[in-house]
Order: structure tokens, then C-alpha cells, then sequence
């Protein structure tokens, strides 16, 4: 991702509300070349004003071993991602816990066998992992790029990732759902199989609006409504909401001279935030960020600025679920 400080200048916002806990659920960390996002920068984003108190780092191939078996170098990056951990729990660096729970990547199609995968995350961050994403995003047109697994198509419904799916629940694991809005059917197939094992859909099943998608938003969101509302009949789901401004989401906003606004990004995506929560409830729907992914449409700032400008008819007790309880009781944080 390229550095788009300067872009961002352009636009502050008072911060809304600025004393409310938050837990932000979903965050990267990495360092590739010509792209930085290590502890400094996730903290110049929580720290612009509003009240995070912990997060929580979602797997992105950062720092993977070099070497040793291919079914383990994912560990890699929880090695990584703890260390980080245990710099800001130090206190030294802030209140803000980043990185108070880690979920990171095992390869769920390798079947029975990816249960030494996932007891060596648990050893080498105890105290932390949480759970695994392998992502599933897929789409056949070439103008669509794949999740960074390299998914293949159907990956949910083969025999090899289920066996290894079965593997999640037994050791208190959790599993992030990131998909494509026309997958959301094989994800409530897979929860109705796996009714013990606690998913998360991540950034509303990815609603593409690039390549074949483009211009389709309307029609894409009426045919996504009736999917997710099926999704949500499984009680074993919880929703994310954010991660839907991405380029892949099709709002441009990175090609205007100025970012968005809050009020901008609500009007924009109001009403399927509005859905989740009318269908999951606040106490299965949390806020999230998707730093640095969706910093290409917007501040840190702005856009928990518009998480609550939409919370905002809400009761007390219900905006404490979506910004807090939630991600503290999915991901068994004690903050």
C-alpha cells in the first residue's frame, strides 16, 4: 500500500464521543517492502482521538519463516505478532493492548494433519491465539484478485479443509470468514455443518464492485440481503462490520482530490450496516477498522467517526456491544 499521508491530511474531523471503550477486532501488521505498518503506525491511528483500549491482529503473511516445514512457517507471523504484543502490554507504549488476541493462518486443507499447525500457534502465544483465518475469497473473473491464500474454488466445501476445520472447535479455536458476496452461501453451509465452532463473517462478505461488479451495487445489495440474513439464522456467527471500503468494495474514494468525510462514508454504506445489525443483533455485530486495508478510503478517525454517527439511535447498551463487549467476549479478551 502506498503512503498516503498527505491525502489524509486534507480531511480532520472532531472525534465523536471521544471517551467510549472501543476494542477494534481487526487490524494488520506488517512490514513488505514499500509498505509499513508495524506498532508505531497502528498506534498514530488509535491514538488520533478515540478511547481504543485493546485490538485484536488478524493474519496477513507477515513475517513467515524462511525455512523449516511449509506447514509451519504461518507460525511465523504469531511469533512475530506476539512479540509485538508483549511490547505494548509492557505499558510503555500507551494504554491501548494491541494485538491482545492473535489469529493467524493454518492451512485447514491439509486435513487431520494441520493439527500440529495449530498446537504450535497455541505454543508460542498462549496467553493470545485465538483462532485461524484461511481465506476463501474467490472469483473466476480475471479482473477480480483472489485472497492472498491462493484459494481455490470451493475451498469451504471440500472434504480436506472440513477435516481440518473439524480440528478448530476441540481446541477452543474460532474461525474469521473472508469471502466474496456471491460465496456467502457456502460459508452458511459450512456453519450449519460445524455448529460448534464459533465463525466470524468478516467486512460483510466482501461485496465486490470492481471488474464484473462494477456499477451493480444496488442490485448486488438486494440478492446479498436474503444470503447474509440466512448466514444469520446460524447462532454460531458473529458479523464484523467495516473492511467494506476497500478498492476491491468499488467506492473510488481513493481517486478524490479530498477523502471522505464520516458523514460521506455513512451515506455511502448506511444501509448495509444497518442490515447486519438488524439481523445479527448488537450482541453478535462488532465495529472493526481493517487498518491498514481501508486507510485507502479514510482516517482512523473518520471511520469510527461514521461507526458512530451509525450507532447513534441505538440504546447505551447496544453501542457497548458493537463497539466493546462483542469483540471482548468473541475473542476472550480481558481488558
Amino acid at each position: 500500500m502506498a503512503d498516503n499521508a498527505d491525502w489524509l491530511a486534507k480531511r480532520r474531523e472532531d472525534i465523536i464521543d471521544p471517551d467510549r471503550p472501543i476494542i477494534d477486532p481487526h487490524h494488520h501488521l506488517w512490514d513488505f517492502p514499500g509498505s509499513r505498518y508495524m506498532l508505531d503506525e497502528v498506534l498514530a491511528d488509535t491514538g488520533d482521538g478515540h478511547n481504543i483500549r485493546a485490538t485484536v491482529f488478524v493474519e496477513c503473511t507477515s513475517m513467515y519463516r524462511a525455512d523449516g516445514p511449509e506447514h509451519l512457517r504461518p507460525v511465523g507471523e504469531t511469533e512475530f505478532i506476539n512479540g509485538i504484543a508483549a511490547q505494548s502490554a509492557s505499558g510503555q507504549y500507551g494504554e491501548t493492548r494491541i494485538a491482545a488476541a492473535i489469529v493467524g493462518f493454518a492451512d485447514l486443507a491439509l486435513g487431520d494433519s494441520v493439527a500440529e499447525t495449530l498446537e504450535s500457534h497455541v505454543a508460542h502465544a498462549p496467553e493470545r491465539f485465538r483462532g485461524i483465518r484461511h481465506a476463501s475469497a474467490y472469483d473466476d473473473h480475471p479482473d477480480i484478485e483472489n485472497a492472498h491464500t491462493h484459494p481455490p474454488k470451493g475451498l469451504t466445501d471440500s472434504a480436506a479443509f472440513r477435516e481440518g476445520f473439524a480440528r478448530l472447535a476441540p481446541m477452543g479455536l474460532t474461525f474469521d470468514a473472508w469471502l466474496y458476496h456471491p460465496q456467502v452461501p457456502e460459508l452458511t453451509a459450512l456453519a450449519r455443518a460445524f455448529p460448534d465452532t464459533t465463525i466470524i463473517f468478516d467486512h460483510f462478505g466482501g461485496p465486490l464492485g470492481v471488474g464484473p461488479y462494477k456499477g451493480k451495487r444496488a442490485e448486488i445489495f438486494e440478492a446479498w440481503k436474503p444470503q447474509v440474513a440466512e448466514l444469520a439464522t446460524c447462532p454460531n456467527v458473529v458479523a464484523k462490520l467495516g473492511g467494506i471500503n476497500m478498492t476491491v468494495n468499488g467506492f473510488g474514494w481513493h481517486k478524490l482530490e479530498t477523502p471522505p468525510s464520516s458523514d460521506d462514508l455513512v451515506a455511502a454504506t448506511r444501509d448495509w450496516y444497518l442490515h447486519m445489525i438488524d439481523i445479527f443483533g448488537p450482541s453478535r455485530c462488532m465495529f472493526e477498522s481493517n487498518f491498514p486495508m481501508d486507510k485507502v478510503s479514510g482516517s482512523y478517525a473518520t471511520h469510527w467517526n461514521a461507526f458512530k454517527k451509525m450507532a447513534a439511535p441505538f440504546s447505551e447498551a447496544e453501542k457497548t456491544d458493537l463497539f466493546h463487549d462483542t469483540a471482548k467476549r468473541v475473542y476472550r479478551l480481558d481488558v
